[in-house]
């Protein structure tokens, strides 16, 4: 990636009219961006910077053909990428927290301007070199399919089914796995571990616990905003949310 402006920029978006509103958007901004190509769909953009080389590409995500994600994999090199999109809550939130930008649809120019000041004071990262996308790629890959949880006991190593997971809950530096009959393990996986490995009928509602909501059988409204979550294993096993993980559950159970 070059240090100096403009930056060679290819649009890539199958919607027509986003397509020619960002262009109209960029056009104030010709000393940051020279456009020098569009493409209609993934396929279109894959071929548009193995020939053109940009240096930055504004990329829409949900396309025929090659989405977005799809398209960048197959890249012999990643250039800077905005992303233009109406994408999901958690692509966004990947976003963020990988310092990788992102507008969404229908972009506005005050938007655009906090971009555009981004991209100048950065000058960007060298071509090729950005790991930060390649993570967040490998965030959004599906989850590889999980149907057990293995645990040691004495010489043993017993494989636990998902289906009988209530929670899991960590206790200083152990992490404890629950089944709904009641027995608990010891396991070697850290919340934050196993929140990435397990499907998403998992959910984290605290620092310290992640349970399965398909074994919830109420919720109760707790004190500052929290909820107490009663589980349907042999216990009745009453778990409270934490501050910062009451909206996972409200989003979930649409409370």
């Amino acid at each position: 990636m070059p240090s100096q402006l403009p930056l060679r920029t290819l649009l890539v978006d199958d919607e027509p009219l986003a397509l020619n509103r960002l262009r109209r958007l960029l056009k104030p901004y010709e000393a940051t961006f020279e456009i020098v190509g569009e493409a209609a769909n993934g396929l279109e953009g894959l071929k548009a910077v193995e020939s053109l080389e940009p240096d930055l590409v504004f990329l829409d995500i949900e396309m025929p053909g090659l989405n977005g994600f799809e398209m960048l994999a197959k890249l012999p090199y990643l250039p800077i990428v905005v992303f233009a999109t109406a994408y999901d809550a958690y692509a966004v939130r990947a976003f963020e927290e990988n310092s990788i930008d992102y507008l969404l649809k229908p972009i506005e120019p005050e938007r655009l301007e906090k971009t555009v000041e981004r991209i100048r004071k950065s000058q960007a990262a060298p071509a090729g070199a950005n790991p930060d996308l390649r993570h967040v790629l490998e965030l959004l890959k599906p989850k590889k399919e999980l149907h057990s949880i293995s645990v040691k006991t004495g010489d043993r190593i017993l494989l636990i089914p998902l289906s009988n997971i209530a929670y899991f809950e960590a206790e200083d530096k152990y992490v404890f796995l629950h089944t709904l009959d009641g027995q608990q393990f010891l396991t070697n996986h850290t919340i934050t571990t196993l929140e990435d490995k397990l499907p998403d009928t998992f959910t984290r509602i605290s620092r310290s616990t992640l349970l399965n909501t398909r074994h919830i059988r109420e919720i109760q409204r707790h004190f500052n905003g929290k909820f107490v979550v009663v589980m349907q294993d042999k216990k009745a096993t009453q778990l409270l949310t934490g501050s910062s993980f009451t909206d996972n559950l409200k989003n979930l159970m649409e409370i």
